[in-house]
């Protein structure tokens, strides 16, 4: 039996579209598992003391505009031409993750398919909850029960808990992934997860 890679995962990142498609190849080729972790990366940042790049790097001079070249590279690498900075970036997911937290583990991973291409190649404003819900429907799922199911307490209880248990394992943003126990940080990382992946 393959091995299980943990994701931890925000709609909200661009870096977390980036490493899907690639993250996803990987684990076809070593037949592991994705495991879909849903947290909510402002929570991350307030309480690991993180900020976005673009805001963390702002004052320093040529930072982040390396680091949108090595996006570029990263993009063309992998063949992601779809992806568009999504123009209502930085957007609240909570909703979103809460809504990954309250469907069954095992169709997590289909959640993310369905809705990572409207966000991050066609530009989809989240807080726009008929145009939302009509891809969670398209989708497959029901949209109506999810957005319900958003503001369940004990679904925004297992949010703030899964943030909290992925800081307390070493976590401060993402893409983190786990394989083996072992964490890696950043989409840069897949050579690692793919060393991690073949031993």
């Amino acid at each position: 039996m393959g091995k299980t890679i943990e994701l931890v995962f925000d709609f909200v990142s661009p870096n977390a579209y980036l490493i899907w498609h690639p993250l996803r190849e990987l684990a076809k080729t070593y037949g592991a598992k994705i495991e879909v972790i849903p947290v909510f990366l402002g929570g991350m940042h307030k309480l690991t003391g993180n900020a976005p790049p673009f805001i963390r790097d702002a004052e320093i001079k040529g930072k982040n505009a390396y680091a949108m070249l090595e996006t570029q590279r990263f993009i063309v690498k992998h063949g992601l031409i779809k992806w568009q900075m999504n123009p209502h970036f930085p957007f609240n997911s909570i909703v979103l993750q809460r809504m990954l937290v309250a469907i069954e583990p095992h169709k997590r991973a289909e959640l993310v398919e369905t809705l990572l291409p409207p966000i991050w190649e066609d530009q989809l404003d989240v807080t726009d909850t008929k145009a939302l819900g009509k891809i969670l429907d398209d989708g497959g799922f029901d949209a109506k029960a999810l957005f319900a199911k958003s503001q369940d307490p004990a679904v925004k209880q297992a949010l703030i808990d899964n943030v909290e248990t992925v800081i307390e394992r070493g976590a401060f943003g993402i893409p983190t992934v786990y394989v083996d126990g072992e964490m890696f940080f950043g989409k840069e990382r897949l050579g690692q997860i793919e060393e991690q992946l073949s031993s």
